[in-house]
């Protein structure tokens, strides 16, 4: 006999946006401090609380976003972020998201909003790869994606990512008056990027999505 698939049970777009809502906030929640080291060393050291901040406000209007079409829901979640998270992290984090959601109305595969979106933090941040910021996790995430890397395996492999900053000198932020004294560190931004996006890698796996 011919085995059938049963076919994956629908995708409940309202459960998965709190689902993935909570999760990075939990996440963000339980390294605030981590966050706040790594940013000590080389920055202001409010990484983590600010990070912090921006998910709590995330999370209070959950429901709200939850009941938006996906487009909608990420350009509002952008907004969030960037009156909530403050500092440098806020406008970028903000841009992804907004960027994606106008993204997503015109276009439909997920790897060419990708890039729209990490193109529009690069232009916001004034900032390119190789110079210690979020970007040199958003630029090889990017590629995997392109590449369709299962997301379990992508979700191992970010943190990676964030670590390659350890290794190089900050060209943007506070960090950049630190010169080669910033190398040795892992750039906070990075670091607090590569937590949510394997969080959100994981959560989409669990849902089905591929």
């Amino acid at each position: 006999m011919i085995a059938v698939e049963e076919p994956r049970p629908a995708i409940d777009h309202a459960v998965l946006t709190n689902r993935l809502i909570a999760a990075c906030r939990d996440v963000i929640a339980t390294r605030e401090a981590d966050l706040c080291d790594l940013d000590r060393a080389i920055g202001d050291g409010d990484h983590g609380t600010n990070m912090r901040r921006g998910m709590d406000a995330l999370a209070a209007e959950s429901r709200q976003l939850a009941a938006m079409p996906l487009s909608e829901a990420m350009s509002r979640a952008g907004t969030i972020l960037v009156m909530s998270i403050g500092g440098a992290a806020g406008p970028l984090y903000g841009t992804f998201l907004m960027e994606l959601g106008a993204a997503l109305r015109n276009v439909e595969a997920w790897p060419e909003a990708l890039r729209r979106a990490v193109a529009a933090v690069a232009r916001r941040g004034k900032s390119a790869a190789g110079e210690k910021t979020l970007l040199d996790v958003l630029y090889p995430l990017r590629d995997e994606v392109v590449r369709h890397t299962p997301l379990p395996l992508l979700a191992q492999r970010v943190q990676g990512f964030a670590e390659m900053t350890i290794d190089m000198q900050a060209m943007r932020g506070r960090a950049s008056f630190l010169g080669e004294r910033s190398i040795g560190h892992m750039d906070p931004g990075a670091a607090s990027c590569a937590l949510l996006a394997a969080t959100i890698c994981r959560e989409l796996a669990e849902a089905g999505i591929e």
